[in-house]
């Protein structure tokens, strides 16, 4: 029996032996943070950022609580759904990344079928919510930002093309069509406008990431660009979508839909997002040293999240403070 072996039976008969020990209180607990984390919570925590404050935004104040509830559920789970997809889909590369090595389904804590059944079921129950708590239209929305994560993003492009994330990242920006919806029940020019701003933040905020962990994704086979191009090529394509997001941010106001706060903030925030994407586009010119290299990356990533939400903050602000800059 080799050493591998022994090992892994080793670890099997510990788990047995602690699953066995715990309180049945223990039991539910330790299940219930195993099937929380296939729902990728903190990616659920940034698509309900975008959501309520373009609620706000489309209503011109605050909705009412029932719809607000039905619409962060409904899509809080489809994108929960979404992520326990994704993880039962990505197990086999999940368990070659260190980044994702401690997903439950690589360390056993939830089995293959276990997650895939905990999928359907979460999928369904949110559009039926949606259904039931919003609108038809919404609740299509919902599919739809379920098919594109699940179907296009992790079946079909993934693993095929450097430009997974761009397309695959429409996912993403359906939670302002979903809020848009649920309070108009229609999709109108600002929400397109909504839709291509996380369209065009994507890849900047994802590739400076891609380009830390590009050890985990080529060990994978996953042709994430950030990681499978140079450090000058993959800093030319965030600041050229850094300055795509901002520009397209700033045309809510001259098409008469925001106002000074939403216009001020979004582009104050903007010009500090484009000038670390340009920090790192210059630090990459260089002969870079890569722990300073994935330093700067980092900083573009955590700093996009701020961006967009300061965007989205604004955005719930300005209904309350005047009116239109240019009118409606």
């Amino acid at each position: 029996m080799s050493v591998k072996t022994v090992s892994v039976d080793s670890a099997t008969r510990a788990r047995a032996a602690r699953q066995h020990d715990e309180g049945l209180g223990d039991f539910v607990s330790r299940k219930a943070k195993a099937y929380l984390a296939l729902t990728k919570p903190r990616v659920i925590e940034l698509l309900l950022v975008t959501t309520l404050p373009t609620m706000m935004f489309a209503e011109r104040g605050f909705p009412s609580i029932s719809l607000v509830l039905a619409t962060l559920l409904g899509g809080g789970m489809a994108a929960g759904a979404s992520g326990s997809f994704n993880c039962y889909i990505d197990r086999d590369m999940d368990k070659i990344m260190k980044r994702t090595k401690g997903r439950p389904l690589v360390t056993g804590e939830v089995t293959p079928r276990e997650a895939l059944i905990f999928s359907y079921l979460l999928g369904i129950a949110s559009l039926l919510v949606l259904w039931f708590g919003t609108n038809p239209l919404t609740t299509a929305l919902g599919l739809a930002a379920i098919l594109f994560y699940v179907v296009l993003y992790t079946l079909i492009l993934k693993r095929r093309t450097a430009q997974n994330i761009v397309w695959g990242g429409i996912a993403g920006c359906m939670p302002v069509l979903i809020g848009w919806a649920a309070v108009t029940n229609k999709v109108e020019w600002p929400a397109i406008i909504l839709f291509l701003i996380i369209f065009l933040w994507t890849p900047p905020h994802y590739w400076p990431l891609s380009m830390k962990y590009a050890d985990d994704y080529n060990a994978a086979h996953v042709p994430m660009l950030g990681a499978i191009s140079s450090a000058r090529r993959v800093s030319v394509q965030v600041v050229l979508y850094a300055w795509a997001t901002v520009v397209c941010s700033l045309l809510l106001a001259p098409m008469g839909y925001a106002g000074i706060v939403y216009t001020v903030l979004a582009g104050v925030s903007g010009l500090w997002f484009v000038y670390e994407c340009h920090v790192l586009y210059r630090e990459a010119q260089r002969d870079h040293d890569p722990a300073e290299m994935n330093k700067k990356a980092m900083k573009v990533f955590h700093i996009s999240i701020t961006y967009l939400t300061l965007v989205f903050v604004a955005l719930a602000i300005d209904p309350f403070v005047g009116g239109p800059l240019f009118g409606s």
